[in-house]
């Protein structure tokens, strides 16, 4: 009964023009918040404020030079704002540097397949800060196809004028690619405001009782930090770690209006397993190595390093994984792919970049690549969250994921890319994704067909001396279908040819033209691979007499037949009980307002007024 008189009264009330104005605005702000989303508008709202004041606003302008970058699956970062909980990391399969944590990782072995699993006690990063600093900020990014770290600082001195007088500390943090043993601190100093900036340099000392011992030397003319230290393993063996590095002044200054740039070389080089009674002569050996390799470096040109560093990191991603549409929540997002790929990069040795690699050793690699037989085979490991997770938040995480997508490989025929390395472990994680196999004569596209509502691209597949892009994408109606490219070599092409499930159309020749070949999905009774490319064409138009298949079907018509729908007697129930509900509605509206003794929904002025006439003589009597 209240709620009836309330809603009786509705109308008067809405009569009023700031009640309609407010009532309109409030539909307006949420439309425009549900448009929006929680998240995005509550950003909105709140502004992109960075904490930290002038220091903070100096950092929006360095992470916008990141964000083209991130946006096209090149990398992710860490903010102030958006704080992310993963490690920032730089590897080569020997070295694995945890540049949060300030800790470094080493592999005792050398074999293709192994990881950096063992932590030491060795901090590898060298701090420089601000001295009189009155606020700093840091953002972090991870950058996969240069395989850096980059840190960038903004620290605002104590006598600070405006943004612009910030001191910019940019650092990049490489564990080289094909020299196993180097890795390298780049550091940059920007010092825009009219005063000279000064700065400290600090290297972490072990502390007392750890494994590691740190001395500065002289090599040729110049000084460098020896540190040496002990990893313990199992049956009372150890690993001996030595670590030399460019000696790098204590403190800093920049003049006004000026930068400064520097880069601290360090080499690492780890033993075997040894006994303890071999300690002194691996040590001496070790150093040896170490100081010679870093006098070499000295002498070499370091943009150069870096230019072959980068380029190593950017041929590993010639293959990959692209994903372009997802439709569910199980389906890893790009980000997870690319992080996936590049902890599992990091943390696997590379030895075709290995320059004292023989040229049989070398030969015998490359074949693998060209044509893994039998790899991969069983399904496809697109959903298979334990092998792309979501959230990784510790370097002990990535060895874990390492350890576990090497047995994988191995025990999915595919041990041959596990002993090519870096190269091997990218070209497995691939075929892994979409279900592809190499069988004696062609590879084919096992993917579930079920899942075909996911739009992703698999990129740089080898077969033989091509490199082959397959993608499962949607038409306008949602409809998948498959688009294969073909990128040549440079010399002697060799012809490829593809059918889809069931060959029973003619092969068509894979030709280099940009715009590529499209191939239906049909799905055949029983289950047969969706593709099939080979080299030899006759294998593929004899195929099609050995699949002895039921039936084959268009996509969309499996689809139909394994997910029918609801019977129709349930759809007619539905309908029937919200007509009904609606015509009961409508009787209880017509009742109240049409029916015998019903009031009038809006009351005239003139009666109002004439009622509180009444009321006021009732009053006064």
């Amino acid at each position: 009964m209240w709620l009836q008189q309330r809603l009786k009264g509705l109308p008067g009330l809405l009569s009023s023009s700031w009640a309609r104005r407010l009532l309109i605005g409030l539909l307006l702000f949420l439309i425009f918040y549900w448009y929006l989303g929680a998240e995005r508008g509550w950003r909105f709202f709140s502004g992109s404020v960075m904490p930290g004041g002038a220091a903070g606003q100096c950092l929006l302008a360095e992470i916008h030079r990141w964000k083209s970058l991130v946006d096209r699956g090149e990398g992710i970062y860490s903010t102030p704002q958006e704080q992310l909980d993963t490690p920032f990391v730089s590897g080569n399969g020997h070295i694995l540097l945890d540049i949060d944590s300030n800790k470094l990782w080493v592999a005792s072995s050398s074999q293709p397949g192994s990881a950096p699993v063992h932590q030491t006690e060795y901090s590898p990063r060298v701090g420089v800060h601000l001295e009189g600093k009155r606020a700093e900020v840091q953002a972090t990014m991870l950058w996969f196809r240069k395989g850096a770290v980059l840190s960038v600082r903004c620290a605002s001195p104590a006598a600070l004028q405006s943004a612009r007088d910030c001191v910019t500390i940019r650092e990049e943090f490489i564990a080289h690619r094909s020299r196993p043993n180097v890795y390298l601190q780049r550091i940059h100093i920007s010092n825009p405001s009219d005063k000279a900036a000064s700065l400290d340099v600090s290297y972490d000392n072990p502390a007392f009782g750890s494994k590691f011992t740190s001395s500065v030397e002289k090599l040729e003319d110049r000084e460098i930090v020896l540190s040496s230290g002990r990893v313990l393993v199992e049956n009372n063996r150890m690993v001996l770690v030595v670590v030399v590095s460019k000696k790098v002044n204590s403190r800093l200054q920049v003049p006004a209006k000026l930068e400064y740039t520097d880069n601290i070389l360090s080499v690492v080089w780890t033993s075997e397993p040894i006994e303890p009674s071999k300690l002194e002569e691996t040590f001496s050996t070790l150093r040896d190595g170490a100081k010679r390799e870093l006098g070499e470096l000295l002498r070499a040109n370091v943009e150069e390093l870096v230019v072959d560093h980068q380029q190593a990191w950017m041929d590993l991603f010639i293959s990959g994984v692209e994903m372009r549409k997802i439709t569910d929540s199980h389906t890893p997002s790009s980000r997870t792919v690319n992080t996936t790929l590049y902890y599992i990069l990091s943390s696997s040795m590379a030895p075709l970049l290995d320059r004292r690699l023989g040229s049989e050793e070398r030969v015998r690699l490359e074949s693998s690549l060209k044509y893994a037989d039998h790899c991969f085979s069983g399904h496809a490991t697109m959903h298979a969250e334990n092998l792309w997770p979501e959230r990784v938040s510790s370097a002990a995480q990535i060895l874990q994921l390492v350890t576990l997508w090497t047995l994988t490989l191995q025990k999915r025929g595919c041990k041959v890319l596990v002993a090519a390395g870096a190269h091997g472990a990218m070209q497995g994680m691939v075929l892994s994704f979409g279900g592809l196999q190499f069988t004696e004569n062609h590879l084919q596209f096992q993917a579930d067909p079920d899942v075909l509502h996911n739009s992703y691209a698999l990129r740089g597949i080898h077969y033989n001396q091509d490199l082959i892009n397959l993608a499962v994408l949607l038409d306008g109606e949602g409809k998948p279908f498959l688009h294969v490219s073909v990128k040549p070599p440079q010399e002697k092409p060799v012809k490829l040819y593809a059918c889809e499930a069931g060959c029973l159309n003619e092969p068509v020749e894979l030709t280099t033209e940009i715009k590529g070949h499209t191939f239906p999905v049909m799905v055949t009774q029983p289950i047969t691979p969706l593709l099939y490319i080979s080299t030899d064409l006759r294998h593929l138009q004899d195929l099609r007499h050995t699949l002895h298949l039921k039936s084959i079907l268009a996509h969309e018509e499996h689809m139909a037949n394994r997910y029918p729908g609801l019977p129709f007697l349930f759809w007619f129930s539905v309908a029937s009980l919200i007509t009904l509900f609606h015509l009961f509605l409508f009787k209880l509206i017509y009742n109240e307002y049409c029916g015998p003794g019903a009031k009038p929904l809006f009351r005239s002025k003139v009666a109002r007024k004439s009622e509180d006439g009444c009321c006021d003589t009732r009053n006064a009597a």
